[in-house]
């Protein structure tokens, strides 16, 4: 979405402040403005704040609803392509590319016995603002996922991202392939 576009929430709407991460909820019948978005988020600015509004919350703005649709196999185990999957429905604010295709995830692991999947993911930039944000998205995301009880990730610098860490489709998208 390119332009902006005032809308009025339909319930009261969670979110998270840009750049610092924190909850905050919309209420109901509040104007607001979208002003971007982007893999099925949205920036909006609410009180002369911006917002970052998941998806799975769309329906609130009046807009179709995100759905990360997640079999249950009953067995009680989460699985990992399930997890990879939520990972690849976040995307970075200001790149049109998800997060694993960018390389910012930098590893993955699920302990059943615990229920929890740690995460070691990284920015493109370390004085990126989105970091917390973009913390945020991804715990979210990840907690769609059956039998998930408990999401940690670290952010971390070491190594530095680089381009080289992008998937080919990713450099092609970004036309940094060459």
């Amino acid at each position: 979405m390119s332009e902006q576009r005032i809308v009025t929430t339909v319930r009261d709407c969670p979110g998270r402040l840009v750049p610092v991460g924190d909850p905050v909820t919309i209420p109901a019948h509040t104007f607001i403005t979208i002003t971007q978005s982007l893999g099925g988020n949205y920036t909006v600015v609410y009180r002369g704040n911006m917002v970052r509004i998941d998806g799975t919350d769309a329906d609130a703005l009046g807009l179709e609803k995100y759905k990360l649709d997640f079999q249950d196999h009953g067995d009680g185990l989460i699985y990992e392509d399930q997890v990879w999957q939520a990972l690849e429905s976040v995307y970075d604010p200001e790149i049109p590319v998800n997060l694993r295709s960018l390389g910012l995830i930098y590893s993955m692991k699920v302990d059943q016995d615990s229920k929890r999947v740690a995460i070691e993911m990284t920015l493109t930039a370390p004085g990126c603002g989105m970091g917390p944000v973009l913390v945020g998205d991804v715990k979210y995301r990840v907690q769609q996922v059956p039998n998930v009880a408990q999401v940690d990730v670290d952010l971390v610098f070491d190594p530095p991202w680089h381009r080289d860490m992008m998937s080919e489709e990713a450099q092609l998208e970004t036309g940094m392939f060459f």
